[in-house]
């Protein structure tokens, strides 16, 4: 034993060398740092000015996302940011596990995590973290290991929200749901215990369909139109007849319920009656431009397509000031240096390519989910993080922010080795996808650096693209001769992912479908 006096505090500090390093030590004494996890439904990274995606230029210049764009400066942006199933309730399901929908169970909208599997608020919650969850859960089980939790009813709406509690507790709100949830988490963080590190899940409905703005936002982007997706009338003629088979496409919108047309005079009847006349001025005159114009085929679809994009965006910068009211007061309370912010969203969407809104499917835009975080004391401002990370690396991840380990079952792996610039030797060079059958024919497939394999099981078509040649993926290039040997290589790669994650030979479709090989 070796014994050191500080004269700064007239203490003996005794430090045993054979069990305790002087690193180890010094990381014991450090707190652990806070976490604020701000998810959003839907928000593809295109749209995020932090991006380099086909709207990104668009989005800074009409400054949509200042408050994101700002952590992104601060902190970093993970380029190649994957979920596993572009779904919500799958998604969310494995952000707490660290585990593919096929060994949660949870492949489809409002199922329940299995009261047996491991999630890691508990693991938090028992290491002495607070911890609380405010937004949308979209889970039939109930939230555990959370000191507070209010959540919405399975997708929530966007006016007056319904929020449920424990023991069944229901909470209802008066105003636009994105502010709400902010407000709630940030009364939390005011009354929390300040003693104690703290774990925040704020979790919004938006930008989710039916994409309703709050009425500041009603008006913006009225005099500009978005970039038309060079893809927005696609034949898939250079795809499997699977592709073809999509029913959310932007032709199919409908005017009425999704797009505001309405007679004279009216509005949707879930916005407020001290809104009704700033709706009114905002789309009435709008409606009655678009039933005077009569428009018909590609003229429609691209009215369409510039209408429902834009309340999009209108929730999206609803959004952006959640993000920018919780970054404040972190900073405003001297939290920020030793708290991490992360910003996400569950999946990906498409912006009017290939004609589709929504998500499901492999392909980039539906596949890419944002992934930004910011973190000063370890993380360098402006760093760009090109290795593939996936949503079930978000738990593991959040664990060894609190100094703890995940256990063996799950997954996925910590991303601060990343966030320190450290990439381990045998970090991943793929990711896996599974979409059950439900909006889409059901597939499977490998994403790796350069290409994209799907395999649509139930009627055993494949798909192959070559993302450096062609990363809309427009063109096919399973049967071509050239890409054999390429086609070969994926095919064993995708059966040792399949192995490796233990992807069972009957594929899980459904809850209530039956399993089919």
């Amino acid at each position: 034993m070796t014994l050191f006096y500080s004269k700064t505090n007239n203490k003996l500090l005794a430090i045993g060398f054979a069990l305790v390093t002087l690193g180890s030590l010094l990381a014991d004494a450090a707190p652990k740092p806070n976490i604020v996890f701000i998810f959003s439904d839907d928000h593809a990274s295109q749209t995020i000015g932090a991006y380099n995606g086909r709207l990104s230029d668009f989005v800074r210049e009409n400054k949509i996302t200042p408050n994101i764009d700002r952590l992104a400066e601060q902190g970093a942006v993970f380029d190649r940011s994957f979920c596993g199933t572009a779904l919500c309730s799958p998604s969310r399901a494995t952000v707490l596990t660290g585990v593919h929908s096929h060994i949660s169970g949870v492949v489809g909208l409002n199922q329940p995590i299995p009261k047996d599997l491991w999630t890691f608020p508990p693991a938090l919650q028992a290491a002495g973290y607070q911890t609380a969850l405010f937004g949308k859960w979209h889970l039939e089980s109930e939230p555990v290991g959370f000191d507070l939790y209010r959540v919405l009813h399975r997708q929530g709406q966007y006016w007056d929200p319904i929020f449920s509690g424990p023991d069944g507790l229901k909470e209802k709100d008066t105003g636009y749901t994105t502010d709400i949830i902010t407000d709630r988490a940030l009364a939390w963080l005011e009354a929390r215990d300040k003693s104690k590190p703290f774990i925040l899940m704020v979790q919004h409905k938006a930008p989710h369909e039916p994409c309703e703005p709050p009425p500041r936002y009603y008006k913006l982007l009225a005099d500009v139109d978005l970039p038309e997706p060079p893809t927005l009338f696609d034949d898939f003629s250079g795809r499997t007849s699977s592709a073809k088979k999509f029913n959310f496409t932007v032709n199919r919108l409908n005017l009425k319920t999704t797009l505001k047309v309405l007679p004279a005079g009216q509005t949707p009847r879930k916005v407020p009656a001290s809104d009704r006349a700033a709706w009114l001025d905002a789309f009435g005159e709008r409606n009655k431009a678009f039933q005077k114009a009569d428009l018909k085929g590609a003229d429609l679809i691209r009215w369409k397509y510039q209408e429902y994009f834009k309340d999009y965006l209108r929730t999206i910068k609803a959004v952006d000031d959640s993000v920018g009211r919780l970054t404040d007061y972190l900073g405003e309370k001297g939290l920020d240096n030793n708290t991490v912010i992360i910003y996400a969203s569950d999946q990906g969407f498409f912006i009017g390519e290939h004609g589709w809104y929504n998500k499901h499917w492999i392909y980039e835009e539906s596949i890419s989910m944002p992934l930004i975080l910011r973190w000063p004391a370890v993380v360098k401002p402006g760093t760009r993080i090109q290795q593939m990370v996936q949503n079930i690396d978000y738990a593991p991840t959040f664990m060894e922010l609190a100094g703890l380990k995940a256990p063996d079952s799950v997954q996925g792996r910590s991303l601060v080795p990343l966030l320190r610039g450290e990439t381990p030797a045998d970090w991943r060079h793929e990711v896996y996808y599974h979409a059950p059958k439900a909006a889409v024919p059901a597939h499977y497939g490998i994403r790796t650096e350069r290409y994209t394999l799907v395999h649509f099981y139930e009627v055993n078509e494949w798909e192959l693209f070559d993302l450096q040649k062609d990363p809309q993926q427009l063109n096919c290039v399973y049967d071509n001769p050239e890409y054999a040997k390429t086609c070969e290589g994926l095919k064993r790669e995708l059966t040792q992912l399949r192995s490796r994650y233990q992807v069972p030979d009957e594929v899980i479709i459904t809850k209530k479908s039956r399993k089919k090989k």
